[in-house]
């Protein structure tokens, strides 16, 4: 079967409840969520959490919420992939074996269905252990600067002060918004970013990682934009 995880806690430090803050007229994990039931891809589409009224919130917009995450999982330094293994362990014990597992942000409110369909695809056709969302930087990573502590500036790579831009080879993140995985991979800790993974390539508008007060408010303006 194919399972769909939205990791969602509740305590978030910076941006309080954001799971479930409201963010263009819906909670924000409102918007993953029906993405994942839009797309058509999912037997099971769960919220693993460890607060009940962000259950609450899962269960009234469609989502499943067959356990309450334990709070050895429930930390400030949780990794995603021990969350997202626990909740294939349960499904396992439960009698119904996942194949391939997809971790969605609970903060990803410009998630596409088309996207995780071809991250899916793209898992299904390869080798690969994962397949996830990532998005080119705006701005060269080899002529990036760092402040120091006396507060003067120095390149990272002092050898392409005078490189072109043009001639520097492009650089990818990670776009906060959906690992697909194979079931063995997550219950290995298998990490994502090797030569074993593959990537679906995201516009930079459409990526906007929400940890931050700024970031939200920067999200809210992307959103008021791709609506004009």
């Amino acid at each position: 079967m194919k399972l769909a995880v939205i990791p969602a806690r509740g305590g978030s430090k910076r941006i309080p409840r954001k799971n479930i803050k409201m963010f263009d007229g819906k909670p924000m994990i409102a918007w993953s969520i029906e993405a994942a039931i839009q797309s058509n891809s999912f037997d099971r589409i769960i919220v693993s959490t460890d607060d009940q009224e962000i259950a609450e919130v899962a269960i009234n917009y469609g989502a499943e919420v067959p356990f309450m995450r334990p709070a050895e999982l429930s930390g400030d330094h949780t990794a995603t992939i021990p969350v997202i293994a626990h909740a294939i362990q349960w499904q396992q014990s439960h009698g119904q074996k996942a194949s391939n597992v997809c971790c969605i942000f609970a903060t990803a409110p410009f998630i596409q269905t088309e996207d995780l369909k071809r991250g899916l695809d793209a898992l299904e056709n390869s080798t690969c252990d994962y397949v996830f969302s990532a998005t080119s930087y705006a701005f060269p990573i080899q002529r990036a600067i760092r402040i120091t502590s006396s507060k003067r500036a120095e390149m990272f790579n002092p050898e392409h002060f005078n490189t072109r831009s043009q001639d520097l080879e492009e650089a990818y993140h990670d776009a906060g918004q959906f690992y697909w995985g194979r079931a063995e991979a997550w219950l290995e800790g298998k990490h994502f970013f090797t030569p074993n993974s593959s990537s679906i390539i995201l516009p930079r508008y459409r990526v906007q990682d929400i940890d931050t007060a700024e970031d939200w408010e920067r999200a809210e303006w992307m959103s008021k934009a791709m609506q004009d």
